[in-house]
């Protein structure tokens, strides 16, 4: 592999021989902490090494590879993963206090920083695709409306490609928003793979070319770099100070001692694209062509836009990521849980579980026939249900959200008791509950608690996903605010 697809890993190699180290990290390059760690050029923030928060020489130089590559005006390292740029991006647009326009669908992180600004969120419900049961894409119109009667909102904070690989309209959401002068944030950790050179090959609608003024990406999800790695992308249009601002707040969020090998993976990762990427994209998308058409002839097994499900029958998705595998069970009577077992048998571990459906994720990276392997266990699988009478299963829409009572960082403050579930509704929320993954709450504290968004963590569990309950009651009970209906926390 040429030398020059790892430029700072090099650098760092060489510099690493010049000196003896009096100064962190403790294994002193000497002693690897376990097998395989490159701990010989594990370095800190002394001269010759840069300073990720003050950068001016190889993580600068590296930090520009990568901003070419990506297309992007700047480009951040991150190394406390895409949270770490959302919670630095949404707090440099939104001041504490203020209102931003959120799509509904969005990572806990994005409701982590409401929570820290005690931000006012106005939500946007992405359409609701019915064949699958999951999030489609926020419409142009809806955002529009959203612009039009919360004209004080400081930023628009979407997800595309969300978790099960649906894109929203970018493009036309980038110009409602540019019209308005409100800067655009995408969370894009799951389509860091979509940089120029991928459009040639099907991967279109990436947020930088579309005119996303702030896109946080995570290219170990779908690239070769290493978990935790993440990147934050500055668009072509973003306001005066913008990347002052992020840079502070970056120093908030991030670590001030970033992994010197984490960056260098990054750097690695733009490396290896620029010299591989076109061939890399070109054998990804021939993989999935044969997946396609592989499993066409399903009879019980659904794939999400893959073999005979095309995008014409998702009329609420925009577009699809085709590096998705989006699986349902439910028709030939097996829930996610038992159709990851079953293919779990079959050798393969599945990224989601989550009520009928499970996700296969793909990349550039994987072996040539491992998408066809999983195509031929689909079709057994499939096969074996054949026989059985056929399952008619319905997938209810993810539901809308319950009025909002007041900010998640006031209801966290509120005295809060436990509360069955079974006589929650009503009752104002005071813990977070989501399914992890994908992370997006059903609950959310300051929210009242609806029939619709009970009977969802109902429908949820009884499928054996487990949910996550922030507050720490158990699945059966809820931390809600003291006072009956809450409205006393107004």
């Amino acid at each position: 592999m040429p030398q020059d697809t790892h430029i700072l890993e090099t650098q760092l190699i060489a510099l690493a021989k010049t000196r003896y180290p009096l100064h962190m990290p403790g294994h002193k390059r000497r002693v690897d902490p376990a097998p395989g760690l490159p701990a010989a050029w594990d370095f800190t923030e002394v001269p010759g090494a840069d300073d990720l928060h003050d950068a001016d020489g190889i993580l600068a130089d590296a930090m520009a590879r990568t901003a070419a590559l990506w297309g992007a005006a700047r480009t951040f390292y991150l190394v406390n993963g895409a949270t770490c740029g959302l919670l630095a991006g949404i707090r440099a647009l939104a001041p504490a206090g203020s209102t931003v326009i959120a799509a509904r669908n969005c990572h806990k992180s994005v409701f982590h920083a409401l929570e820290l600004g005690d931000l006012h969120a106005r939500w946007v419900m992405p359409r609701p695709d019915e064949a699958f049961g999951i999030h489609g894409s926020v419409a142009p119109a809806d955002l529009a409306n959203a612009l039009d009667t919360c004209p004080e909102a400081r930023c628009v904070i979407l997800t595309s490609p969300t978790y099960e690989g649906v894109l929203s309209d970018i493009a036309a959401i980038a110009g409602l928003c540019h019209a308005r002068r409100v800067p655009l944030l995408v969370d894009e950790a799951h389509g860091a793979h979509y940089l120029p050179m991928a459009a040639r090959y099907g991967w279109q609608g990436g947020a930088l070319a579309a005119g996303a003024d702030v896109v946080i990406q995570s290219p170990h999800k779908t690239l070769p770099s290493l978990t935790q790695t993440a990147l934050l992308h500055l668009g072509g249009v973003y306001g005066p100070g913008l990347a002052d601002r992020i840079a502070r707040q970056l120093e908030i969020f991030e670590t001030s001692s970033p992994s010197y090998p984490l960056m260098a993976s990054l750097d690695g990762c733009t490396g290896l694209l620029a010299a591989h990427g076109e061939q890399w994209f070109a054998a990804w998308a021939g993989r999935l062509d044969r997946f396609d058409r592989a499993v066409a002839g399903l009879s019980r097994l659904r794939v999400f836009c893959h073999g005979a499900d095309v995008l014409a029958r998702h009329p609420a998705c925009f577009a699809r990521d085709p590096g998705k595998i989006l699986l349902d069970g439910s028709g030939a009577g097996l829930t996610g849980a038992r159709l990851a077992d079953a293919l779990r048998d079959r050798g393969f571990e599945l990224e989601i579980v989550c009520g009928d459906l499970v996700l296969a994720m793909t990349s550039p990276c994987d072996a040539d026939d491992a998408l066809d392997r999983l195509a031929h266990a689909l079709q057994e699988i499939d096969a074996a249900a054949s026989a059985a009478p056929g399952q008619t299963v319905s997938h209810p829409a993810p539901p809308p959200p319950g009025e909002a009572v007041c900010t998640i960082a006031r209801a966290l403050a509120q005295p809060a008791v436990p509360c069955p579930l079974a006589e929650a509704e009503g009752r104002v929320a005071a813990e977070f509950v989501w399914a992890y993954p994908p992370g997006v709450p059903l609950i959310v504290p300051g929210e009242r608690i609806t029939p619709m968004v009970l009977e969802a963590c109902r429908s949820l569990t009884d499928r054996g996903t487990a949910l996550r309950h922030t507050g720490g009651s158990d699945r059966d009970r809820i931390l809600v605010l003291e006072g009956g209906d809450g409205t006393a926390v107004l």
